[in-house]
């Protein structure tokens, strides 16, 4: 099963990906974390993305499908996955239709977390980061201890930039300019939309993304 994970900033799809890849026993793929992978391992493609980033540039969409080719390609894939952040826009989504049907394989899913923006800017102005692990946290304080690894401070949690107020309204911005046409773009072709609502809880929101896929 691959499905798309697509919403704005804050809205969890990070979190909630990867509870759906543990229910369907396939890889959640980011395209950060594969990208970071390729320039790690040496691959060809990542050396042209390291090229990129070392002269300040964006790493050109066919580099990051060619990666996201390969991964998709790869044993791990072969049920399926959740991609998150893959498709920002429509180009990055023209792409990704190509690569699956040179793969031959098919979409079964489009995710669409739907948040209000002020819950939005609620939940990530009161959001902090390890500075270390960088994973994020929410009702707790900037300056505490990560504490993760069986309680064992890894890093000081501190709160970013663009977790400010006015910078996740700049954020919702671009989101609404750049990926919200995705949506159309996948409506436009019959996709298979599944909207949920990511409002409440961890386990709320995941039973009604269990709920929407018809996952018992």
């Amino acid at each position: 099963m691959i499905i798309v994970l697509l919403g704005p900033p804050g809205a969890g799809k990070g979190t909630q990906g990867e509870r759906l890849a543990a229910r369907l026993d396939v890889p959640k793929i980011a395209t950060g974390d594969v990208l970071r992978a390729a320039v790690r391992d040496g691959t060809p493609l990542g050396l042209e993305a390291k090229a990129a980033m070392d002269r300040g540039d964006l790493v050109p969409d066919a580099v990051i499908m060619g990666i996201m080719k390969e991964a998709l390609a790869s044993p791990m894939a072969a049920k399926g996955a959740i991609l998150d952040g893959v498709v920002r826009t429509t180009p990055q989504a023209d792409g990704l239709a190509d690569t699956l049907a040179t793969l031959g394989r098919t979409l079964d899913a489009v995710l669409l977390f739907e948040v209000d923006e002020e819950e939005l800017v609620r939940r990530l102005s009161g959001r902090t980061t390890c500075d270390v692990c960088q994973r994020p946290f929410f009702g707790r304080e900037p300056g505490e201890a990560c504490g993760v690894d069986g309680d064992v401070p890894q890093g000081t949690l501190v709160r970013r930039k663009d977790d400010e107020p006015e910078a996740i309204r700049k954020r919702m911005q671009v989101y609404r300019d750049q990926t919200a046409p995705v949506i159309d773009w996948y409506s436009a072709r019959g996709a298979n939309m599944v909207r949920v609502d990511a409002i409440g809880s961890l386990e709320d929101v995941e039973a009604r993304v269990h709920a929407a896929l018809g996952l018992t």
